[in-house]
């Protein structure tokens, strides 16, 4: 570089900016910290307060500001998108438009806040129009949301140009989040709010307004659980829905409704009136079929849709002497005409904080809000009542003394100055003076003008009384809850409860076994994880085959018709039905398509699972304890926890206590550190899940290599070269559990296993 030339200096814009030099983690932990920030407070989480989105939030005051009241008329989509797009909401228009579709949609939302025109999609899952194509305007449930923003309900904040204003948090008469429900993924955290019955929370809010200690039971004595758009029925248990509520984490499940219509013959059809919320039609029928084909529904003989805008399936049975509840109990278990719809009530709480609420809380907050938004409406009416007061004092004045004001304005070259002297007035009283016209000054007037005084007046009186008085604020409120009431409520079309509680019929519980051929297999899986059924109960000595490298881990004489219980080194059961394993002579298919385990995970052991039986599990950190088989049972596919364990630490065994010659008295453990320890079975407790006690004393990084449970009297057995080694005299190394144990006897394996 020539001499000549200099280099701006550091910070200069021509030499790069200001630039800091920062460790990577710093950097991307700040970055990646504002925006989880950003994603959880402005756009996953709904307010507690008004239940709503910013987005959706921004859709309301852009329509209210473009006037799309429930009495006016509809405007296009695109033109509010527009305008919520170039005012307040700097993201996509799709985004946009379909936040507005969906509170169109009176199958997604409860209570719907945009009353649309056109094609805004249907439960079939069939999107809506393009925005040029339909039109919007508010609803009565909405209105009721924005119900005094104009009179300083709530406060304002600068829209992202700087150029307009729009609310933090809607007014919100209506109990929104739990009326229509939310859903949400954020970084971290999620939310997902099933809707309720308005007319139910209005009343459990009474209760909570009468009595501020009341407790959940009080609460649930009015809220019946969920209220989907689409109906359906609820048989969750009133325990579960309890606990869902008082804790804000649970569940809840539903069921479509059905009715049997008799037809000829003594034959019959099943009529489907209500699918679960959000499941799309069409997809249900495809996956029905699906499973027709596969033969999993042997009762089912066909399906048709014959909805038209009122949902109608028709399921046909094989033969009429099927039961139909069997029949529906088998779709109810294999299709989405059973769901689950999670509760998670994480919102964000009137500080902007994520919080998870259970059911009073949220309650509560809502008319802490409508609370807030009382006083602060009152102080605004106040206000202006004031200020009205003032100038109708001065007018007042000018009817007492109308000559002379009139000489005033006539004769005085500053009559503004000339009235508030002559009268006391002050400088507003005196403009709106100034102002009046000459027809203001008929004597009819001027009655209109004494009565609107004492109307105001005594106005002014009551809200001074009701901002001084907190028993009767929340009266005031009691009366608005019950307004709302009254026009949202079970009295009402909209308001008229769609989702009925129930219960399951336990007489209706199926033995999907009874469809299931039963045939003897051998299910087969290989060290690399590839699991396969073969006809039959093959011997020991059977040929099998496994891809290059790969070889037999664990061969299982079963019957088509057992359950196969997994237990893997995560500590996880899990359950797969022997019929679902592959069959034939190929390869089979990796264990981890059937069951939700990770790479890090493989198969501790399979056995097939018998009423009655239990089992000692064990972790490489000698911790263990005895659990029943019914335990090691899991409904999912992602398995049950029943071995916890850390990260370090895996689970190792799965032992029957029950052997060929009745059940066992003793447990033998060996470690790596070479030390065995014999200690009776009575001291190991029996538990559903956990970690377990300490079976085995293990120091200096030793872990569990192998344990078993056995007769005492029979005496301890170990595979021994090609036969079974059995020491019956164990006073050497019997002693109490988790005790440190000594060398085992000679000729006892190098592998620190028993082998038998």
């Amino acid at each position: 570089m020539p001499d000549d030339i200099k280099l701006p200096p550091p910070g200069h814009p021509d030499n790069g900016g200001d630039m800091r030099e920062t460790g990577l983690a710093a950097a991307l932990s700040e970055r990646y910290l504002a925006y989880a920030l950003s994603t959880i407070v402005s756009r996953s989480l709904p307010d507690v307060r008004d239940g709503l989105k910013p987005v959706h939030r921004r859709l309301l005051y852009a329509m209210h500001q473009l006037k799309l009241d429930p009495a006016a008329g509809f405007k296009k989509c695109a033109r509010i998108v527009g305008d919520v797009m170039g005012k307040y909401h700097p993201h996509g228009d799709s985004s946009i438009y379909e936040a507005l579709v969906r509170q169109a949609q009176d199958f997604a939302a409860r209570y719907p806040l945009v009353e649309g025109q056109g094609n805004f999609g249907n439960i079939d899952g069939d999107n809506a129009a393009a925005m040029r194509y339909t039109e919007a305007r508010l609803t009565e449930v909405a209105q009721a949301l924005l119900e005094g923003i104009e009179e300083n309900a709530v406060d304002f904040r600068a829209t992202y140009d700087g150029e307009e204003k729009e609310p933090l948090v809607l007014a919100a008469a209506f109990p929104n989040l739990l009326a229509n429900g939310a859903a949400g993924i954020a970084v971290g955290m999620a939310t997902s709010i099933p809707p309720h019955n308005a007319g139910e929370l209005c009343d459990a809010a009474l209760v909570l307004i009468e009595n501020p200690e009341a407790g959940i039971d009080e609460l649930l004595a009015h809220v019946k659980g969920p209220d989907f758009p689409t109906g359906g029925l609820l048989v969750e248990s009133p325990e579960s829905m309890r606990e869902a509520y008082a804790t804000g984490r649970g569940g809840f499940r539903l069921r479509a409704q059905w009715n049997v219509e008799p037809l000829k013959n003594g034959t019959w059809q099943v009529v489907v009136t209500e699918i679960p919320y959000q499941v799309q039609k069409s997809r249900l029928i495809e996956q029905i079929a699906a499973l027709m084909e596969e033969k999993k529904l042997p009762l089912l003989g066909d399906v048709r849709d014959e909805s038209t805008d009122v949902v109608r399936l028709v399921l046909e049975p094989k033969t009429r002497a099927i039961d139909a509840k069997m029949l529906m109990e088998t779709l109810f278990r294999h299709t989405q005409l059973e769901t689950r719809f999670p509760l998670n009530m994480n919102v964000l709480d009137a500080d902007r904080t994520p919080r998870v609420m259970g059911l009073r809380e949220v309650l509560r907050c809502w008319l802490d809000h409508r609370h807030v938004v009382l006083v602060r409406r009152s102080e605004h009416r106040l206000a202006a009542i004031a200020r009205r007061l003032e100038i109708l004092d001065g007018y007042l004045i000018v009817y007492l003394n109308l000559d002379e004001v009139i000489r005033i304005v006539r004769e005085e070259d500053k009559p503004k100055d000339a009235l508030m002297a002559a009268f006391g007035l002050n400088e507003t009283q005196a403009n709106a003076i100034l102002d009046m016209r000459l027809r203001a000054l008929r004597k009819l007037e001027e009655m209109e003008i004494r009565k609107e005084h004492t109307k105001l007046s005594k106005e002014q009186a009551k809200l001074r009384g009701l901002l001084t008085s907190e028993a009767k604020r929340w009266a005031s409120i009691a009366d608005e809850v019950r307004a709302t009431r009254d026009k949202f409520g079970q009295a009402t079309a909209l308001g008229k409860r769609r989702t009925i509680p129930g219960t399951i019929e336990v007489g209706a519980v199926v033995d999907e076994t009874a469809f299931i051929e039963r045939e003897p297999i051998t299910v087969i899986l290989s060290e690399k994880g590839w699991i396969r059924a073969q006809k039959g109960h093959l011997g020991a000595d059977a040929e099998l085959r496994f891809k290059e490298g790969d070889s037999l881990k664990y061969a299982l004489h079963a019957e088509t018709t057992d359950r196969i219980v997994v237990l893997a080194t995560n500590g996880k059961a899990y359950t797969v039905k022997a019929d679902a394993i592959p069959r034939g002579r190929g390869d089979g298919q990796p264990v981890r398509l059937l069951l939700d385990l990770s790479n890090g995970d493989d198969v501790v052991t399979l056995f097939v699972h018998r009423d009655g039986r239990r089992f000692l599990v064990a972790a490489t950190d000698g911790k263990g304890f005895v659990v029943k088989g019914e335990e090691l049972l899991a409904e999912k596919r992602t398995g049950k926890q029943v071995l916890v364990v850390d990260a370090a630490v895996e689970a190792l065994l799965c032992i029957p206590i029950q052997g060929e010659n009745g059940e066992g008295d003793s447990v033998a453990t060996i470690g790596s550190n070479n030390r065995l320890l014999v200690f009776p079975l009575s001291q190991v407790p029996e538990m559903a899940r956990g970690r377990g006690v300490q079976l085995m004393q293990l120091k200096d990084g030793a872990t569990l290599n192998d344990a078993k449970v056995f007769s005492a009297k029979e005496g301890l057995a170990w595979r021994y070269g090609g036969g079974v080694k059995v020491e019956t005299d164990l006073r050497t190394w019997t002693g109490q559990r988790a005790g440190a144990g000594r060398m085992p006897p000679d000729r006892f394996p190098k592998s620190r296993k028993f082998g038998v």
